[in-house]
């Protein structure tokens, strides 16, 4: 531990050195976003803890997919079962993975099989011009899921803006041990009125060996994206994009002996959107589409899982800017979950929703956001749910805070896993009797803009959940249903937990430097201490899996030769055993990882070596997933 706080100092006082003894140059702590309050605003102005990473830095870093690259952003834990985009769950502010709520283009890609699928982002990264993150509460802008937090994908494509002419191409190629081969290429293009975006990216390997098998993936991605204006206030935009990952599962769900799963996901993503605008009123239309198909197979003699769901969904909304000081976010919001399963069963729900949003800035450096939801799903009726947050900045110091409700349905496999199979000897069991989680959320904080190139931040939050869902261990005695389990079986229950609090600090630190056009120095590092307490001591899976401290942190430096970039996270969590695979949690692991390019032609074509988890570190982030020790891989990279 002394190590890491040691490093922390190290970075912090580096950036200050640097900031202190350098002529600064004027770069962006405090980007607009869209996240916060549907409008484009200052992060400084929503009164959340935000981050926000520019998608040109994802290629500089030591990743091969989305889920990897947000491994190591700060406020965020991912909890990955496999490497490279495998599978991973997503954290944040301790809870179960199911509380975040991922978002593309403003559109929800939160899978309604299963939280497990919310990482697999369908689209490249060269298609992405940011990533927004808001940490904390949204439930009432963006309803169920929305409750740790929210991951904002945007593409350069649906935020192209009108007039502005751009174009830009990457490819890259590499290989490594174990068979290792990935590949991505993507573009984009606009001539100031249509625009082009897309892209492929693949990852293979045999993987490394696991418990009498081998962690292999196959994973691919391609997708395309077009906008147009139209004129000066109509503009459309339409995605379509394709999702196929096959990889081995060995217990990624379970921890028994003969688990040797297999597992394989595709989708299929379609997305609309329509924006019009004109003197101080925007009013936008998006639809969506996505469609799964999860075949998993437990054993080769097991019956495999054949899951299959689609997501539709419309959002309307508006904004009108009544005065320079108060605008108003309106909208409705329609879905629609459907799912055909061998195991699950066959079944279909709808939920209706209306919200808004005040923005009102009555006097300079204070922005005050008071949110309503009226949300109202067949299954749980109407919930209302109501949040705000102000901010407020002085000189260098930005005070900021926020509070409201979160609301979270149930996913069919909570409710619904394991109940059509026709003999169940052990596993977890879904409950069709849940009920939705509720909480209540509060955060205030800090940030301090030390100088033009560093931001440091603090938060303090706290959550009260009520009927918090997740498995709990349950005697075949006390199970609501047993018409196909057996007496003696081991069984996990998903049910409401009545009472569970979750609180937590972030500290989070900033640094970029631009010490010419083409040389540069960025970082970022984030802590996050949590803790969660249940009134019933029951001891529920996911919810005893978050770590309860967490750092992790990026570097890159770029010059017009060459690039050197690493990442790692610390963790600390509860130790785990399974005694029946020889599986087990360690109370705390660290991990690095590096990478280093050299530019054969300025800026443009350059060769490189990685290095993931440097150290050979043996761990795992949930119990019986074993994630590959050090993984060495080369490559070359064009970049136009």
């Amino acid at each position: 531990m002394h190590f890491f706080r040691s490093l922390y100092c190290i970075f912090l006082s580096l950036a200050v050195s640097f900031s202190i003894a350098a002529q600064e140059t004027e770069v962006s702590l405090d980007p607009v976003t869209v996240t916060s309050s549907i409008s484009p605003l200052a992060s400084s102005k929503t009164g959340r803890n935000m981050f926000v990473i520019e998608g040109a830095r994802i290629h500089t870093l030591p990743v091969n997919s989305i889920d990897e690259l947000l491994r190591y952003l700060p406020g965020l834990e991912v909890q990955a079962r496999g490497p490279m985009g495998a599978q991973s769950d997503i954290v944040m502010r301790g809870g179960t993975f199911q509380q975040v709520l991922v978002i593309l283009d403003g559109i929800r890609i939160n899978d309604p099989i299963t939280g497990h699928f919310n990482s697999y982002i369908p689209i490249t990264p060269a298609e992405i011009e940011r990533i927004e993150i808001l940490k904390g509460a949204s439930s009432a802008l963006y309803g169920s899921e929305a409750v740790g937090g929210v991951i904002h994908v945007i593409t350069k494509t649906f935020s192209a803006k009108n007039g502005s002419k751009k174009k830009s191409a990457i490819a890259q190629i590499s290989g490594g041990q174990y068979k290792l081969f990935s590949a991505q290429a993507g573009g984009f293009y606009s001539n100031g009125k249509t625009s082009v975006g897309g892209g492929l990216l693949t990852n293979n390997a045999d993987g490394q060996p696991q418990r009498g098998t081998r962690g292999y993936l196959y994973l691919h991605t391609a997708s395309l994206s077009v906008a147009h204006v139209i004129n000066d206030n109509l503009r459309v935009a339409f995605r379509s994009a394709y999702d196929n990952r096959k990889f081995s599962a060995q217990n990624f769900y379970t921890t028994f002996a003969s688990d040797t799963a297999t597992e394989r996901v595709k989708s299929n993503w379609n997305q609309f959107n329509l924006t019009y605008q004109k003197l101080k009123n925007t009013l936008s239309v998006d639809v969506g589409l996505k469609t799964a198909d999860d075949h998993y197979s437990f054993n080769s003699v097991a019956i495999a899982n054949n899951n299959k769901s689609k997501l539709w969904q419309v959002l309307v909304q508006n904004q009108h800017q009544l005065s320079s000081k108060i605008a108003i976010n309106s909208g409705v919001q329609l879905l629609n979950k459907n799912i055909c399963s061998n195991d699950r069963g066959n079944h279909n729900e709808n939920q209706v929703a209306a919200f808004a949003l005040l923005q009102y800035n009555p006097f300079s450096g204070f922005h005050f956001s008071p949110a309503l939801r009226i949300d109202h799903h067949q299954r749980r009726g109407t919930e209302i749910v109501p949040q705000t947050a102000f901010s407020y900045r002085f000189s260098k110091v930005l005070l900021r805070g926020s509070a409201g409700k979160t609301i979270r349905d149930a996913d069919f496999t909570e409710r619904y896993n394991n109940y059509n199979k026709a003999v169940v000897t052990s596993g977890r069991i879904g409950n069709p009797d849940l009920q939705a989680e509720t909480s209540f959320a509060y955060e205030s904080g800090a940030d301090v803009f030390l100088s033009n190139n560093l931001k440091l931040s603090g938060t303090f939050f706290q959550r009260f959940h009520k009927r918090l869902i997740d498995y709990v261990p349950t005697p075949f005695e006390q199970m609501p249903r047993k018409q196909n389990l057996v007496a003696g079986g081991n069984y996990a229950l998903a049910k409401n937990i009545a009472e569970v609090t979750v609180t937590g600090a972030e500290i989070d630190a900033q640094y970029t430097y631009a010490f010419s056009p083409v040389s540069s120095l960025w970082g970022s590092i984030g802590a996050v201490f949590t803790n969660a307490s249940s009134g019933e001591g029951a001891s529920a899976f996911y919810l005893s899996s978050f770590a309860r401290f967490i750092t992790n942190f990026n570097v890159v430096f770029s010059t017009p030769r060459f690039n050197i970039s690493t990442n790692g996270l610390y963790k600390q969590r509860e130790p785990q055993t399974a005694t029946s695979i020889k599986a087990a949690l360690s109370k705390s692991y660290f991990v690095l990882n590096g990478k280093a390019e050299y530019k054969l032609i300025k800026n443009n074509l350059g060769l490189f070596t990685q290095v993931d988890n440097i150290f050979d570190k043996q761990y795992s982030d949930l119990l019986g997933a074993q994630m590959p020790g050090r993984w060495l891989q080369f490559g070359a990279k064009i970049i136009l």
